[in-house]
């Protein structure tokens, strides 16, 4: 058959040669753009999947930059607290050579007191001067913001809370078990009494600083050897105190690292009938009416020792860490440490803390955060306080002096204030300055702590995830060059092929001139 009119080979080779160009200008612009998927028709389900990969991409990324951004703010604020660390040192130096008294003149210890002003001027100016990008950093600015303290709170710290935009966090402590001294008592019925004029009752009374051995004589008063007991508390760390007939040992401080020990070293022949009570384990504030040991029996002889009881609480239902009367969480969400007061109008009398649930305070914003996840929310947040680090605030310590409790900070050993070395109490002075030193030591661990297990961690794991994602983005998108050469030449080929066909089926309808002769 000729026909003039319709040349359907024709029609077919432009068809064919049409999708021969089509298919040639998708592999040149895969070969030129270096993707498979260029719009979402090439690969519909592909291109979702592969922007929510590069979305993924793009957030790792940055939140890799995030973690090394807030390695550099703690090595910022490490350099601060090293040159604090470094000027308690020096004050150490200072307080310990001023209590040589009998070896300083008037003028030395005036000379020291310049000393220290200007190390506590030094520390306020580090606090203050210490920044990055213009934000301080030791001096409270990322400290966290605290209202509603419960009285029952002797003193607290947030290291670090997690909250949401306009979240508050109440801090409850549910407290099933009170602190306790450790102690004894020792009933005589009296003054001492002996066997005779000549005897002695010789006693080792031990606590968590030390011992002392005391003799006493017969005929001696209870408050006399109250006196000579507690003339040692700074040594031993046990106070007495006259109970009835008898003497009350107990630990300065709660917990159990806190003990008494008691050592008969000579009965004296002492009177029948007295001996070393325990407290009641429910009551410290009341002893057994048993006895546990006599003045004369073996196990008095050997010693016996009691240690006391670290409180026992839970933390927004966390069971906490305790330590005396302190209790601790750690959690991703919540980072706290309270010092529970003391309770001494309830039956338990001197233990710490009321059994129950307390409301300890309220934490309503502050802290640093952190962005170290790629996506944006709570869990992928990094929170950490760092407290003021000036005189005023540091070394909060509360020391009894002369049977009155007296809070002190830093501050305080400047001239002129109660614990100034030329004429202030410099054993109260070392106290604050002990616990100056472990606050800067203890806030430097934590901020190194966040530097390599939760910064370094982070940036390793973003790192591998973001290897992964790439990876897997790249399957999904990028052209196989291998293929998109191959199917190139193949479209070229065919390209050509069809091109010549075509020539030829527009040549065909000539062919029907011949018949017309």
């Amino acid at each position: 058959m000729s026909r003039i009119n319709t040349n359907v080979a024709s029609l077919i080779g432009q068809h064919v040669l049409g999708q021969n160009n089509a298919s040639l200008n998708i592999s040149l612009e895969r070969l030129s753009t270096g993707l498979r998927i260029n719009r979402g028709k090439d690969d519909p389900a592909g291109l979702i999947a592969s922007e929510n990969l590069r979305a993924e991409k793009t957030a790792l990324d940055t939140a890799i930059g995030n973690a090394e951004r807030a390695d550099q703010v703690a090595n910022i604020a490490e350099g601060g607290l090293d040159e604090v660390a470094r000027l308690l040192n020096e004050l150490q130096g200072l307080i310990t050579q001023t209590a040589n008294d009998g070896g300083l003149s008037g003028e030395e210890r005036e000379a020291n007191q310049l000393q220290i002003d200007s190390i506590l001027q030094t520390i306020d100016r580090v606090a203050e001067a210490t920044s990055f990008q213009g934000t301080k950093l030791l001096n409270g600015n990322f400290d966290y913001t605290t209202t509603n303290i419960n009285s029952q709170v002797a003193d607290f710290q947030v290291n670090g809370a997690k909250l949401s935009f306009g979240e508050t966090r109440d801090v409850e402590v549910l407290v099933y078990g009170s602190a306790q001294v450790a102690g004894y008592l020792l009933s005589f019925g009296g003054d001492i009494d002996l066997g005779s004029a000549g005897e002695q009752f010789v006693v080792e009374i031990a606590g968590s600083l030390g011992s002392r051995e005391l003799s006493f004589a017969s005929g001696t008063a209870l408050a006399d050897v109250v006196a000579a007991i507690n003339s040692f508390t700074d040594v031993t760390g046990v106070l007495a105190t006259e109970s009835g007939t008898g003497i009350r040992l107990e630990s300065i401080e709660f917990g159990s690292n806190e003990f008494v020990s008691v050592t008969i070293v000579d009965d004296g022949a002492i009177a029948a009938g007295d001996g070393i009570h325990a407290f009641d384990a429910a009551d410290t504030a009341t002893a057994d009416t048993a006895i546990l040991a006599t003045y004369t029996s073996t196990a008095a002889e050997n010693g016996v020792r009691d240690f006391g009881e670290d409180v026992r609480a839970t933390i927004n239902g966390i069971v906490a860490t305790t330590n005396g009367t302190t209790v601790r969480i750690n959690t991703d969400f919540l980072d706290v440490e309270v010092e529970l007061g003391y309770d001494t109008s309830g039956p338990a009398g001197p233990n710490a803390a009321k059994l129950g649930a307390l409301t300890g305070f309220t934490i309503e914003g502050g802290g640093a955060d952190f962005q170290l996840a790629g996506r944006v929310d709570i869990a992928g947040r990094v929170s950490v306080g760092i407290q003021s680090v000036a005189a005023r605030y540091i070394g909060r310590s509360v020391v009894d002096i002369g049977g009155t409790d007296t809070t002190y900070h830093l501050k305080d050993l400047s001239t002129g204030a109660a614990l100034n070395v030329v004429d202030g109490n410099t054993d109260a002075a070392q106290i604050v300055l002990e616990k100056s030193i472990k606050e800067i030591s203890t806030l430097r661990g934590r901020l190194g702590a966040f530097q390599k297990n939760t910064v370094g961690a982070t940036i390793r794991s973003l790192g591998i995830a973001l290897e992964n994602t790439t990876a897997a983005e790249s399957i999904i998108r990028d052209a196989d060059f291998a293929d998109e050469t191959a199917e190139l030449t193949r479209s070229q080929i065919l390209v050509s092929s069809a091109t010549q066909i075509l020539s030829i089926a527009n040549s065909q309808p000539q062919n029907a001139l011949q018949l017309l002769g």
